[in-house]
């Protein structure tokens, strides 16, 4: 892979998490947000694969929101509230 190509790749892995993370910061604004991946994949262009393994990086990396695996029932539920 090349220069270019790497950088390329990281961009578009920081816009991605990028979008993810403001539309949290919108969801919860209020309060708590609990959600499934599945169900916002829409919502911010992602799929739910991505989703997931985004909100395990943002919940080590977001110093503004609370990220936590709420619970497993078909799908992770995740619970988000503002820090």
């Amino acid at each position: 892979m090349s220069a270019t190509q790497q950088s390329s790749t990281a961009t578009e892995s920081q816009d991605k998490e990028s979008r993810l993370k403001t539309f949290l910061r919108e969801k919860a604004e209020d309060g708590e947000l609990y959600f499934k991946s599945k169900f916002i994949a829409d919502e911010v262009d992602l799929s739910p694969k991505e989703i997931g393994a985004l909100m395990v990086k943002l919940s080590k990396s977001a110093t503004d929101l609370e990220i936590e695996k709420w619970s497993y029932t078909s799908a992770t539920t995740w619970r988000v509230q503002p820090a």
